[in-house]
């Protein structure tokens, strides 16, 4: 069932390198959501926006811990900054971090 008004929307996870963090991203890529996905486990973020990207969808991941504010804020911002280029389904995982200086169209 396709979810409607998601298409080309900017959702941003935390807790997004496994469990119910993991699986809503999947979800909301293939629905045609761009998913920003933040977890502390960088390797994992990276696994999983790999396997987003590897099903034609779109995300980005940053290592963010939630108990501290200043990496939330950074992963709410990211979205802001973060490349077009960089959401394709082409993104390599290792380049995800170092895209927060570019606006997303």
């Amino acid at each position: 069932m396709k979810m409607s008004n998601i298409t080309d929307k900017v959702v941003v996870i935390t807790g997004a390198s496994s469990g119910i963090g993991e699986s809503t991203a999947k979800l909301l890529a293939e629905q045609g959501a761009k998913v920003v996905l933040g977890a502390r486990r960088s390797n994992r973020i990276d696994a999983v926006v790999q396997e987003i990207s590897a099903s034609g969808g779109k995300a980005i991941g940053f290592a963010t811990d939630v108990t501290k504010r200043a990496e939330v804020e950074a992963l709410i911002q990211g979205p802001s900054t973060v490349s077009a280029a960089s959401m394709c389904s082409s993104i390599t995982p290792a380049l995800c971090p170092s895209h927060r200086s570019r606006p997303l169209r």
